[in-house]
């Protein structure tokens, strides 16, 4: 008997049947010595589908998705992996999205398709050959002689603590200039505050500025403002390829502002035909501190002569009146220098907030399109570098506190008489030849012999004086004779000192 039914629970037991309509099973079924399933719809699975006899599935799939084998799967087409990963026959492996790994092994000559600064993150490269990069940014330490200006951080200040007057410097190598004011800005060299960044990035001195009362308002050629100026030689063999577009340098500096707005400043060539770059802050926070970037391309109509005289002047503007600015100005781009147009119309709020302060610091000017780790130099290194433009003997505020017997020179009587003749050597060498136009005295002084001579009997041999000694006399003494000895020295007075300038 082929089929058999047995009581009223319908159980169907048959060793073989032939259906020609549909079979509808409520309860389980249950499959035993399978060899095939042969199914045109789907095939839902609750519990997983194992492939193999336990306890050597050789695979299995999960209900939530998983698939695992433990042999060998070969698959002949192609492997895709969502949207994102696909996996080719020939072993290709093609991502539209981001890969991260812990290594690499290989040696990446098939690699294409790499750009940017950004793709290596190690501790250390070691390579046997050479390593060619575009640029190349430290993150700790420095590298020598990157930062063209002098005295970015701040730390050298020969000429005193502060200054109220026009075109004179209190930080070496930052001119203060100001016009138009109805009450004098005061310019001054402060300590950095603890804890902000620029303290915690090594810089601890700024220059400050601290506006006046300008009751009178913004006047059209009113302007407060810092210069920076470079010799044309540093410029010239920088290595920056300066009539290139694709070459560049980039100016970095904090700053600080009392009022919450946004700044201008320029960049101005000398040689040929002047360029002018202009620049801005963006707005800056009040009371907070910003560090500021900028990379500027090379272009064709640049110039830097290969000598000793101005070649770029970097101006940052506390406020600049609109006798000089317009609307017109484009902003971080190179073009013909226009005395009237050097930057956009400034934002007057600083400039007519009383005792309004701008703080400054850590100016660094570097070849190449990244603004790396500030160049921090030793005090007595840019003390030494300051001396190329300003010299102080005596009373010299960036030294210890002086003594009231400074010796300045020894020299001697050539006629007798009542004058003296002394030489100082200058080393390092002066930019120019310090000229009797370019020395500045205070103080009382003394000789011995010859007893007192006073500062305006200081003068400058002009005739034997070149970047490597200066040559003064001073005249007035006692009585001395041909041929004496005379040591040139403060009259008990710290504040006696004599002044060399061959800054621009």
């Amino acid at each position: 008997m082929g089929v058999q039914i047995n009581g009223d629970t319908g159980n169907i037991s048959a060793t073989k049947a032939d259906y020609s309509g549909n079979v509808t099973i409520g309860g389980t079924l249950t499959y035993e010595d399978v060899t095939n399933i042969d199914s045109v719809g789907l095939v839902t699975a609750r519990e997983g589908i194992e492939v193999g006899a336990r306890p050597g599935v050789a695979a299995s799939i999960s209900v939530d998705g998983n698939m695992i084998v433990s042999g060998v799967t070969t698959i002949g087409g192609n492997i895709k992996v969502g949207t994102g990963v696909t996996l080719s026959p020939d072993g290709d492996m093609f991502a539209t999205g981001v890969c991260t790994a812990t290594s690499f092994a290989g040696d990446g000559s098939a690699l294409t398709g790499i750009g940017g600064t950004d793709f290596i993150h190690s501790e250390q490269i070691n390579n046997s050959g050479i390593v060619t990069a575009q640029s190349f940014v430290p993150t700790v330490g420095q590298f020598s002689h990157r930062n063209l200006i002098i005295n970015g951080a701040m730390q050298i200040a020969q000429r005193g603590t502060s200054t109220s007057s026009n075109a004179t410097y209190c930080v070496d190598r930052f001119m203060c200039l100001f016009s138009g004011t109805d009450e004098s800005p005061t310019f001054s060299h402060v300590d950095v505050s603890s804890g902000t960044t620029p303290y915690t990035s090594g810089f601890r001195k700024a220059l400050k500025i601290t506006n006046g009362n300008q009751t009178g308002g913004a006047g059209t050629s009113d302007y407060i403002a810092v210069d920076v100026r470079l010799e044309a030689q540093d410029l010239a063999n920088s290595g920056w390829n300066y009539v290139s577009s694709s070459s560049f340098i980039t100016y970095s500096f904090w700053v600080k502002s009392s009022v919450a707005q946004n700044f201008y400043g320029y960049f101005k060539t000398s040689d040929g035909t002047s360029q002018q770059y202009p620049f801005e802050t963006g707005a800056l926070t009040a009371d907070t501190w910003t560090k500021i970037t900028k990379t500027i391309p090379g272009n064709s109509n640049l110039q830097f002569d290969n000598n000793n005289e101005q070649g770029l002047m970097i101006r940052f503007a506390a406020f600049r009146g609109t006798d000089k600015t317009s609307s017109s100005v484009t902003l971080n781009a190179w073009g013909a220098y226009n005395s009237n147009a050097r930057m956009p119309d400034n934002t007057s709020t600083w400039y007519t907030t009383n005792d309004a302060t701008l703080e400054m610091t850590g100016f660094q000017l570097e070849v190449g399109p990244v603004a790396t780790p500030f160049e921090h130099r030793s005090f007595h290194d840019d003390l030494q570098r300051c001396f190329r433009y300003y010299r102080q003997f005596g009373a010299n505020n960036a030294l210890p506190t002086p003594q009231s017997y400074n010796r300045f020179a020894i020299g001697y009587s050539p006629t007798g008489g009542s004058s003296a003749r002394f030489v100082i050597q200058l080393d390092p060498p002066m930019r120019t030849n310090p000229l009797n136009a370019n020395l500045t005295t205070g103080g009382d002084f003394n000789t011995q012999p010859g007893n007192s001579a006073s500062s305006s009997a200081i003068t400058v041999d002009d005739n034997s004086c070149n970047v490597n000694s200066m040559t003064i006399f001073c005249d007035g003494l006692s009585s001395v004779s041909t041929g004496d000895a005379i040591s040139l020295h403060a009259d008990g007075d710290t504040t006696s000192f004599i002044a060399i300038n061959a800054d621009f």
